[in-house]
C-alpha cells in the first residue's frame, strides 16, 4: 500500500479571497454601472446577529435615489487605486494564490449590453497582470453578488430566463480574455445562500413575484444552466482551465440522537448538498423534486436544459467555512432557521467556532463527489483593537492555525484539498453587516463604518503568523 499524504502537497496554494463589491470602491468610475451591493446602506442601529437581505422594490429604488446613507461598499477599502500596494502586502507574505471576483456591473454596467464596456475590462487587465507578476495563481469569480440593478429592475431578477444569455455573454467575453491567465474560475459565489443572502444571491425584490419562495429556485436552475454553459464554453475555448461551484458550506448537526432530530438534520443537509448533487452528477435528485412536489413550486425547465446539466458538470468544489450549525425536529426546513450550540463558543455575530467542523464538511464533500476541493474563504471577523500601529489578534491565529489543522487532517484522510484562500486578508467591508470595523485581514485598513480615517495599511500580528505558515508549508501553525 502507498504511503499517504501526511501534511499538504507541495504545490498547496495558501492565498487569500475577497471581492470586488467589498473592496474595490470606484462605484462612479470607469463607466461601471449599478450593482446589486451598491444598494446596501450601512445601518448603525443594526442587530449584527440578524440578517435579512431580502428587500422590496421600493427600498432599492431609495436607496438609489439617497443622498443621505452611507452605502460602504461604493467605495470599499478604494483596492481599485491601491491594488498594486495591497498587493505587494500579500506578496510579501508569500501567498501563492489570490481569490477576486470581476464585477459584472464594471464590464456591462446594465447586465444587457451586447458589447462590453471596454474601460471596466482594462482595469481587471491590469489587475490579473499585477497578480500575475507577484508569483500569484489567480482564482477569479465571475459573480460575487455584483449582477447589474438593471437586471433586477428591468428583468425582475435571475428568475427571469433572458438573464441567462447575459450572464453567459459577460462569462464569455471573461473566458476568451483572460484563457491564457486565469487557469482557475469559480462561476457563482456561494450559490447555496438563496436561503440567506436572497437579494444578493438571484436579485428578486420579494414583492416582484407572487411566489417568491418558488422564483427563488427557478433563479437557481437558471444560475445552474448558465454555469453548465459556461464550462461548455470553457472547455472550447481553453480545455486546460478548471471550472468550479462554491458553496457556503451549511452543513447541520443534528441537536441529539433523537430520530427525528437527526432526520431533520439529513432534510436540511440535502438543502445544500442539491446545489452540488446537480452541478457535479448533472441531474436534479429525487428528494429535491419531492420537495418541490411538496411545496407546489413548478420550476420551469426548457427543453436541452437536462442535456446541458448532463454533459457540463464542474471541475471543482469550492466552499466557504466559518462556522457551524445545529437543528433539531423543532426546527423548521428553512435553512437558516438553526439553534444554538452550547458545546461551542462564538463571535460577536453569533457565528459558533468550530474547527472540527470544517474536516467534517471536507470528509463529506469528497466522500459524496470525489472532486478536488478548495478553501475558498474561510476567517474570523472581530473587532480589532489598533495599538502601536499594530493588532495584537492572537484569537485570529487561534482560529485559523486549528482549522488549518483539521484541513491538515482531511487530506491525511486522502481527501483532495489544493487550496486554502483566508478570507479578506486585507480588511475589507462585511458583506452581510456593511461594516468595515468586522475586519478579518491580517493587514488593517484605517477606516471605519462611515468611511472616516486615513486609509493607511498595517501589518497585524497574524500577518507575521501567516507567512511563516505559508513559507513552512502548513507544517508551524
Amino acid at each position: 500500500m502507498s504511503q499517504y499524504q501526511n501534511g499538504f502537497p507541495d504545490h498547496f496554494l495558501w492565498g487569500g479571497a475577497v471581492a470586488a463589491n467589498q473592496c474595490e470602491g470606484a462605484f462612479d468610475v470607469g463607466g461601471k454601472g449599478m450593482s446589486l451591493a451598491d444598494v446596501h446602506r450601512y445601518d448603525p442601529d443594526q442587530d449584527i446577529t440578524k440578517h435579512d437581505s431580502d428587500v422590496t422594490l421600493a427600498q432599492v429604488k431609495a436607496a438609489i435615489e439617497d443622498k443621505i446613507g452611507y452605502y460602504p461598499k461604493r467605495h470599499g477599502i478604494d483596492f481599485y487605486h491601491t491594488y498594486k500596494d495591497d498587493l505587494k502586502l500579500l506578496a510579501e507574505m508569500g501567498f501563492k494564490t489570490f481569490r477576486t471576483s470581476i464585477d459584472w456591473s464594471r464590464i456591462f454596467p446594465n447586465g444587457d449590453e451586447l458589447e462590453p464596456n471596454e474601460e471596466g475590462l482594462a482595469f481587471y487587465d491590469r489587475l490579473i497582470d499585477e497578480i500575475l507578476h507577484l508569483g500569484m495563481e489567480p482564482i477569479i469569480t465571475m459573480l460575487h453578488y455584483e449582477t447589474p440593478l438593471n437586471i433586477t429592475l428591468k428583468y425582475g431578477g435571475w428568475h427571469n430566463r433572458k438573464v441567462v444569455d447575459m450572464f453567459t455573454r459577460y462569462g464569455e467575453v471573461l473566458l476568451r480574455r483572460y484563457q491564457d491567465k486565469v487557469k482557475y474560475w469559480i462561476v457563482i459565489n456561494q450559490i447555496n445562500l438563496m436561503y440567506h443572502e436572497s437579494f444578493n444571491s438571484v436579485a428578486i425584490c420579494k414583492d416582484q413575484v407572487e411566489n417568491v419562495d418558488e422564483a427563488k429556485y427557478q433563479a437557481i436552475h437558471h444560475q445552474f444552466v448558465a454555469s453548465a454553459i459556461i464550462v461548455e464554453k470553457a472547455r472550447e475555448i481553453n480545455p486546460d482551465m478548471k471550472i468550479g461551484t462554491m458553496l457556503a458550506d451549511c452543513t447541520a448537526y443534528p441537536e441529539s440522537c433523537d430520530p427525528d432530530d437527526v432526520v431533520m438534520a439529513l432534510k436540511r443537509n440535502r438543502l445544500q448538498y442539491f446545489f452540488t448533487d446537480v452541478q457535479f452528477r448533472g441531474e436534479y435528485p429525487g428528494y429535491m423534486k419531492h420537495f418541490f412536489a411538496e411545496n407546489n413550486y413548478d420550476i420551469k425547465v426548457e427543453p436541452g436544459d437536462a442535456e446541458i446539466l448532463k454533459k457540463n458538470t464542474m471541475d471543482y468544489l469550492a466552499i466557504s467555512y466559518y462556522y457551524s450549525s445545529m437543528v433539531s425536529s423543532k426546527n423548521s426546513m428553512n435553512p437558516a432557521d438553526t439553534s444554538k450550540n452550547p458545546h461551542l463558543k462564538a463571535n460577536p455575530w453569533g457565528w459558533a467556532i468550530d474547527p472540527k467542523g470544517l474536516y467534517h464538511a471536507l470528509c463529506q464533500y469528497y466522500d459524496r463527489y470525489q472532486v478536488p476541493l478548495m478553501i475558498a474563504e474561510n476567517g474570523l471577523g472581530m473587532y480589532d483593537k489598533l495599538e502601536d500601529g499594530t493588532v495584537h489578534d492572537d484569537y485570529r491565529i487561534s482560529y485559523l492555525s486549528q482549522h488549518i489543522a483539521q484541513m491538515k487532517e482531511a487530506i491525511k484522510d486522502g481527501v483532495e484539498v489544493f487550496a486554502y484562500c483566508a478570507w479578506g486578508p486585507i480588511d475589507i467591508v462585511s458583506c452581510s453587516s456593511a461594516e468595515r470595523e468586522k475586519r478579518y485581514g491580517f493587514i488593517y485598513v484605517d477606516l471605519d463604518n462611515l468611511g472616516n480615517g486615513t486609509g493607511k495599511r498595517m501589518k497585524k500580528d497574524s500577518f507575521y503568523w501567516y507567512k511563516n505558515v505559508i513559507a513552512t508549508n502548513g507544517k508551524e501553525l
